[in-house]
């Protein structure tokens, strides 16, 4: 796509998810929901005038930054530390359900054992940037259950990311990663210390120095390097460019200019980047030959749905949470967003899933994505009406 069409491309999203925000809200519905129904009317389900090309996509990845560094900086960090334990409980029963299951029942469904195996990592997949909309849009993010749901997220994308990259080996795939296994663990402890002194020490002195700076700005512009440097770092040795991002956030939530930041950064990212993120999610989805796979479809989204429920759920109980507390907390577990996608494509590269299988996959993420904000307000409007 050429740089003028796209500029006309970024109008009609931009008009197109304002015009379905006002209605989803007017209706009482999250208005990310009218933002991804925009994606699928737009995309290749429906009228197929907008389609996921390199400006779309680099749009749509700056989107998820952003969400996440907002995220970062609105989440209290003595909550998060608070909430750790029950976030390890869900995180991780969060992967053991969805990946059982999904090698179950890729294995009744006659699919091949490494791709049944790989299915359940791609199951086991949670990007929470939109159960981060809908939980700011409720303004229950700072609750229990929102820091719980957000320190669940992060663990679980670390675990599932090791795990995908260790299945790549074992199960015969070809990694995309050239570095061996014991040098990229290095370095992803080597980030998360690097992010430790970034909290302690590194963000409330660069914020300060920003301040003396005489450019327009200053601050804000800081803060979005360090953003964005450390997605990029994140995303360089391996992990999702989202854990910079979020972590980068809470750093600067820890400074005096959090609001400031916060403020600007709100303009930036919902005015452009954030409504392409989640149109772009809907531009992904197709209708051909749905009706072949439909059993299999079907299934593998009640196990998808199921799976994150339950083991968000049982993880909360472990941790004392009452069962409201705990429903919510696994709703806000299910999307899978652009984590599975991301995994799903590392597989289809790596030949761990096959041509065959490939469109009900894709389809499977869509729609539990498009479930997770109604069950998560749902579940959400129990315990805070």
């Amino acid at each position: 796509m050429r740089n003028v069409e796209f500029i006309g491309v970024l109008c009609l999203i931009l008009v197109s998810t304002t015009i379905a925000s006002h209605f989803s809200r007017r209706f009482g519905v999250p208005a990310v929901i009218g933002q991804l129904l925009v994606g699928i009317l737009l995309g290749n389900a429906g009228l197929r005038i907008v389609h996921p090309d390199i400006l779309v996509e680099d749009f749509s990845e700056i989107g998820v930054i952003l969400l996440m560094f907002l995220a970062g900086i609105e989440s209290d960090l003595s909550l998060l530390r608070k909430y750790f334990r029950p976030g390890m409980y869900v995180a991780v029963l969060g992967i053991l359900f969805p990946v059982v299951l999904g090698t179950v029942s890729g294995n009744a469904f006659h699919i091949a054992m490494n791709e049944s195996f790989f299915l359940g990592l791609i199951l086991a997949a949670t990007s929470v940037s939109i159960s981060v909309e809908v939980l700011k849009e409720l303004n229950v993010i700072n609750t229990k259950e929102g820091s719980t749901i957000l320190g669940a997220s992060v663990v679980d994308d670390i675990l599932v990311v090791l795990i995908v990259s260790l299945s790549m080996s074992f199960l015969g795939g070809k990694s995309g990663n050239s570095n061996p296994l014991g040098i990229m663990l290095i370095e992803q402890v080597l980030f998360f210390v690097a992010i430790f002194l970034l909290i302690r020490w590194g963000a409330p002195y660069l914020m300060r120095l920003s301040n003396k700076l005489l450019a327009e700005s200053s601050v804000i512009i800081v803060s979005l390097i360090l953003c964005l440097s450390m997605s990029y770092l994140a995303d360089f040795i391996g992990l999702s460019s989202v854990i910079g991002a979020f972590f980068t956030g809470v750093a600067i939530g820890q400074t005096n200019v959090f609001k400031e930041v916060q403020y600007n950064v709100e303009a930036i990212g919902y005015a452009v980047f954030i409504p392409v993120f989640f149109v772009s999610i809907g531009l992904e989805i197709t209708f051909n030959g749905i009706g072949k796979q439909l059993l299999l479809i079907v299934v593998l989204t009640i196990i998808a749905i199921a799976s994150k429920l339950f083991g968000g759920f049982f993880g909360s109980k472990l941790a004392g949470f009452s069962s409201h507390s705990s429903l919510m907390v696994g709703s806000g577990m299910i999307s899978r967003g652009e984590m599975a996608l991301i995994i799903v494509q590392l597989g289809f590269q790596a030949q761990l899933v096959t041509n065959e299988y490939y469109s009900a996959f894709i389809l499977v993420i869509l729609f539990t994505t498009l479930s997770s904000p109604f069950l998560l307000k749902y579940f959400t409007k129990k315990i805070y009406p």
